[in-house]
């Protein structure tokens, strides 16, 4: 990588995660605490994918001032973000298959949820000298 995409990346990337971060604390606060209107156009969500999200957005927060700063713990909590991403996905899709009610967007969000964070850590994880699973 060239040196400035280089000194760029990261600032890029952490600005995605903050983005991402913002809008996930804002769309799950609406659905836990916006009132029966925003539940109902929520539809049939599974309400622990919801908390799941909610929470999960201060810690896309989190991630994303770390690695805007060159925390080296940034790496790691972007890695745990997209395994239990990666986990709630698979509890969703358990849920589904035994038949409970949901929106098929939901599929769509946390396919998008679990290769964000899957690609955020692979390049928090790549740079520098960064190792995750040490």
């Amino acid at each position: 990588m060239n040196n400035t995409l280089s000194r760029f990346a990261p600032w890029a990337i952490a600005a995605v995660a903050l983005a991402f971060g913002l809008a996930t604390i804002a769309s799950g606060g609406r659905v836990l605490f916006g009132g029966e209107a925003a539940r109902a156009a929520a539809g049939n969500y599974l309400p622990f994918i919801v908390w799941f999200n909610f929470l999960a957005g201060f810690a896309y927060v989190a991630a994303a001032a770390g690695l805007a700063t060159g925390q080296t713990w940034a790496a790691r909590l972007a890695l745990a973000i997209a395994a239990a991403t990666a986990l709630a996905f698979l509890a969703f899709g358990l849920f589904a298959l035994t038949g409970t009610p949901f929106e098929s967007r939901t599929v769509g969000a946390m396919t998008l949820r679990t290769t964000l964070w899957a690609g955020i850590a692979w390049f928090a994880c790549h740079r520098g000298n960064t190792r995750c699973l040490r």
